[in-house]
């Protein structure tokens, strides 16, 4: 019996399942963050352990069982990253083969397995990855919070908080973002808020998009407008790996893929008028299963050809 297993690792979480040789999930477990380029590389690796761990408890395995392991990864495309996972998987699972890659086409892998489409990733980071009938790739975004991850719930929760120090500096007219951000974050006062930032943002910013959705579902401009601006960056994201890709006027599933889906009807609906208005065939969808599966898949046809082990793809 072989058994391959897959991490989906992010600025937030890290999710892991267990595949039997049928591609069946017999396994399933969770970490913290695992991009080493915002985490640190030990608590990368503690968050993968962490999640092969439950995982594998969970389907009665030992890691020696394993035969194949893929790490999708945000923050796979730097291939110092690449050297260092691959190092760390090669002693967890000594009997397997091992490859590391990006979260996008982990993602790419789960939504569309081998065809063409595009899959774009709105979570902690964001980024637009896809496929053509010929085979052809294309991305656009990933470069992490200073240079972009427009649409991500990092970029979301920075541009709140720049929203309520706007107001605090001009005593223009309050948001209910004013309010609401302290009491999610149970703080007790902005500079206790600034302090909590500059120590570590990702802790901070991710975790307010939901109270921006919150907001915006109020009706308050400054949550709504947001969201408007984040919905044609991600849109923007996606037709830009569309035209690279030619296929503006082609059928193809086009697929979300993250945390920022799903939990504004405001977000959602715009960003699909975004990408209907420049590609009329797409089929917009959200993923239906962690893409952590995908990355198990790519394990398993790995430990079938192992000569392919310690390779990237995609990025």
């Amino acid at each position: 019996m072989r058994y391959s297993i897959g991490f989906d690792g992010g600025g937030t979480k890290t999710e892991c399942v267990v595949l039997d040789s049928a591609g069946k999930i017999i396994g399933e477990g969770r970490g913290g963050p695992s991009n080493p380029l915002r985490c640190g590389f030990d608590a990368a690796f503690g968050s993968l352990r962490q999640a092969a761990t439950e995982a594998l408890n969970t389907a009665g395995l030992h890691t020696s069982s394993v035969t194949g392991v893929c790490a999708g990864l945000a923050g796979a495309s730097r291939k110092n990253v690449v050297r260092r996972v691959l190092v760390f998987l090669a002693q967890e699972f000594s009997q397997a083969v091992a490859q590391v890659t990006t979260d996008f086409e982990i993602a790419l892998e789960t939504a569309v397995g081998s065809g063409p489409g595009v899959v774009l990733i709105a979570g902690t980071g964001s980024a637009a990855y896809g496929r053509n009938a010929a085979g052809e790739t294309a991305r656009a975004g990933g470069y992490g919070p200073w240079v972009g991850d427009e649409g991500s719930a990092f970029e979301i929760g920075r541009r709140a908080v720049a929203a309520v120090a706007r107001t605090r500096d001009t005593g223009g007219p309050m948001t209910l973002l004013t309010n609401m951000i302290p009491a999610a974050l149970d703080c007790p006062d902005w500079d206790e808020l600034m302090l909590r930032i500059t120590k570590n943002p990702d802790d901070i910013f991710p975790a307010l998009f939901s109270v921006v959705a919150e907001a915006a579902d109020a009706e308050d401009s400054a949550a709504k407008e947001i969201l408007f601006t984040s919905a044609i960056g991600l849109g923007n994201l996606a037709m830009i790996v569309v035209r690279r890709l030619e296929m503006t006027g082609q059928q193809f599933p086009l697929v979300k893929c993250g945390g920022v889906f799903g939990h504004s009807k405001l977000l959602d609906a715009l960003l699909d008028s975004v990408v209907v208005s420049g590609a009329l065939r797409a089929k917009v969808s959200r993923i239906e299963i962690s893409p952590a599966v995908g990355a198990a898949r790519m394990a398993a046809r790995l430990a079938e050809s192992p000569a392919q082990a310690s390779t990237q793809h995609g990025a």
